[in-house]
């Protein structure tokens, strides 16, 4: 088969539908059955079985498909990541994240590497208590954050990860005792008061409010996550994290109590729209595209 053959192929495979997949291609659906024929005809038996209302892979289709697909997609990569060097997609782009969050990135920086290897790629940390300050002060290209973000001058891929929220006290919180904990509890709790964080990404972590309406009660105002630690664990004040935190800041004065009823907390890639240049831009694909590769069977 030529490539061009296993385009279509492989379209129709998953769109299974001639008219979905011509128009995908850019062809008309009588060229997508007649290529399927003719590769029917060099095979020796079909590769889909069709109806007048349905079209579906044969085994033997499903067997080519599962041969064919992860081979198509590194030719492909290879092609794309060859016209990205050629285009000039080099220099550096400078990603904020906090702390060891940049493991929970890895196949996407992998992958961005992969297909940009004149590029060079500096890493950042961003606080907590201020996560889009490095961005608009333009120190950082693209930061790696906890949603929602609103501001408008900035764009926002879609949810990269999600995460449990837990309330990390001292070991000497009359809360420990318990298993988990409500947000209605943060009513009794004294929660660290953020820098320049937006409200609408602090109260993800920290409401102002319990749902019943009683006032949560600010502590030390902290600027950054090693302040943070050290407020909660010396019995000043606690704070909602995210549940990846007990595994690489597990102090023996700290304690972690999961909160039941908290909707859980999405991590996406931002920047500003204004500067999106070609790096960004291969970044935020490698980012959809690692997404993908994660999210097929076996993967």
């Amino acid at each position: 088969m030529e490539m061009r053959e296993i385009e279509i192929f492989l379209t129709l495979a998953e769109e299974l539908h001639f008219s979905r997949t011509a128009e995908r291609l850019g062809i008309s659906p009588g060229r997508v059955s007649q290529l399927i024929k003719k590769q029917e005809r060099r095979i020796g038996a079909p590769l889909f079985d069709r109806t007048t209302r349905s079209v579906r892979l044969s085994p033997l289709g499903e067997q080519l498909y599962q041969a064919l697909k992860h081979g198509h997609r590194q030719i492909t990569q290879g092609i794309e990541a060859a016209r990205a060097t050629a285009r000039g997609a080099t220099g550096t782009l400078t990603l904020g994240t906090m702390g060891p969050y940049s493991l929970l990135i890895k196949d996407t920086i992998e992958l961005f590497l992969a297909r940009h290897p004149n590029a060079l790629l500096q890493h950042r940390e961003i606080q907590p208590a201020a996560p889009l300050d490095l961005l608009m002060s333009g120190d950082v290209d693209v930061v790696y954050v906890w949603l929602p973000v609103h501001e408008p001058d900035l764009t926002v891929l879609p949810t990269v990860h999600t995460s449990a929220l837990l309330l990390m006290t001292s070991v000497d919180h009359p809360y420990v005792e318990r298993e988990s904990i409500c947000l209605e509890d943060f009513g009794d709790c004294t929660v660290v008061e953020g820098g320049s964080i937006p409200s609408s990404m602090e109260e993800v972590l920290n409401p102002r409010h319990t749902p019943s309406g009683r006032p949560v009660r600010r502590g030390p105002r902290v600027t950054t996550w090693q302040e943070t630690l050290s407020v909660v664990s010396s019995g000043q004040a606690t704070a909602a994290v995210p549940a990846e935190v007990p595994n690489f800041y597990g102090w023996p004065n700290l304690v972690f109590l999961p909160i039941r009823d908290a909707p859980p907390c999405r991590w996406a890639f931002a920047w500003h729209a204004a500067s999106e240049s070609p790096l960004i831009r291969g970044f935020a694909q490698a980012s959809v595209d690692a997404d993908q590769l994660l999210a097929e069977p076996g993967a």
